[in-house]
């Protein structure tokens, strides 16, 4: 594939607002996790949650997007100077050549949830100020973006689980290469609600204490909340060496189980190859991989031994959900981030919460931070029902 240029991006998550201070906790290995106090959620859990989401207020006119989900999208837009870059995009392309291609799984869903806690006697119907298709539905973030950023470009929403937000930078690919846009925004946003806190703990899968990602005593997950925003652009010639080129996508669905990755790792490992073939890389070449890395006990297995398959135990690789929590349909653009940051900085972030290394999964899991000069990362994205998504990421020069 043809590289992409990332010339700008941003994240915000429980570990900051902004690049500097996300930068800033990958560099001091800082959790941005705490005990579950979200909302009414009476559980035994830790949670990743973004502070000042409720204190935000969308433009004026736009009161029919306000949930929560959207509120945290508008906090990470005014990052890292994310809206003037736009500006400049659409001075250079035109409104209608800019793609938006957003990943999300339970989108607005919490506003839902209080909309039904408002009906007259816990029945009847739902508030009339309650606008589904602007809050809860899945595209609700994207056509707020779009109207927001003031974009008329084709716009998609992708929600394949935790794969989401890695998946939108095949979607945008796809779009440039077919001349149909000149220039791509892809990311994603997920904000916590009930529904994925309750969920996710009906199965078994969250923690009761901060996630602990490919640990010998690993028990779930950390639910986190976040987004981020990345410009994709057609790499020009006279690029800097120092910039960051998306330079390989491979994507894949083993449809073994609903919520069960297949146990040998199978399609996470056919992803890393379309990724690795796509960027014409070798996997000696990759100097970090930033994991899935979930922190449960079946995932990590998984995940581990289709890294182990391809790359051996050679490349220094970690997850950090164990600073931000699971993010889950933000998590692929989330991890993109970190990896053109870990890239840039020459940081290889050690996993935290990590103590005790499971001996059966032999990679080289990082429990401490790493300083290198790094060219080529990996960034894995895997969710439900096996649709599975891995990034090339490297320097310019």
């Amino acid at each position: 594939m043809k590289p992409l240029h990332l010339s700008h991006f941003t994240a915000t998550s429980c570990i900051g607002q902004g690049l500097s201070q996300t930068l800033e906790a990958l560099q001091q290995r800082r959790s941005g996790l705490v005990h579950c106090n979200f909302d009414t959620v009476d559980l035994d859990t830790w949670i990743g949650a973004v502070q000042g989401v409720d204190e935000i207020s969308l433009p004026v006119g736009m009161k029919d997007y306000d949930c929560r989900n959207n509120r945290l999208l508008e906090l990470a837009m005014a990052q890292d100077d994310f809206l003037q870059k736009v500006d400049a995009l659409i001075t250079r392309y035109g409104r209608n050549r800019i793609g938006l291609f957003l990943g999300t799984s339970t989108s607005g869903i919490f506003e839902t949830e209080l909309a039904y806690r408002m009906r007259e006697n816990g029945s009847g119907p739902l508030p009339s100020g309650f606008t589904y298709r602007n809050t809860h539905s899945t595209f609700s973030a994207a056509d707020y973006a779009r109207v927001r950023l003031g974009l008329t470009g084709p716009a998609a929403v992708v929600s394949s689980a935790c794969s989401s937000s890695a998946k939108v930078f095949g979607s945008a690919r796809r779009m440039i290469e077919a001349g149909f846009i000149d220039a791509a925004i892809v990311g994603g946003v997920d904000s916590l609600c009930l529904t994925t806190l309750y969920g996710f703990t009906s199965l078994g899968l969250t923690a009761d204490k901060p996630c602990r990602p490919f640990d010998a005593n690993r028990n779930g997950i950390s639910i986190g909340e976040g987004a981020a925003l990345i410009v994709l652009e057609r790499t020009p010639n006279d690029l800097d060496g120092d910039a960051i080129l998306v330079a390989g996508i491979g994507e894949s669905s083993d449809a073994y189980h609903m919520s069960s990755p297949h146990p040998e790792g199978l399609g996470a490992k056919l992803a890393m190859e379309q990724a690795l073939a796509a960027a014409g890389m070798q996997p000696e070449q990759i100097a970090y991989i930033n994991l899935h890395g979930t922190a449960t006990p079946s995932n990590d297995a998984a995940e581990g031994k289709a890294v182990a398959a391809l790359f051996g135990n050679a490349i220094p690789c970690s997850s950090t959900k164990g600073a931000t929590g699971h993010t889950l349909g933000a998590a692929g653009g989330i991890e993109a981030v970190i990896c053109a940051l870990a890239l840039q900085n020459g940081l290889m972030p050690g996993g935290v919460n990590t103590e005790t290394l499971d001996p059966q999964l032999p990679l080289q899991y990082l429990t401490a931070n790493c300083s290198a000069d790094m060219n080529a990362v990996l960034s894995n994205s895997f969710g439900f029902g096996g649709t599975n998504c891995s990034l090339v990421l490297k320097r310019a020069n």
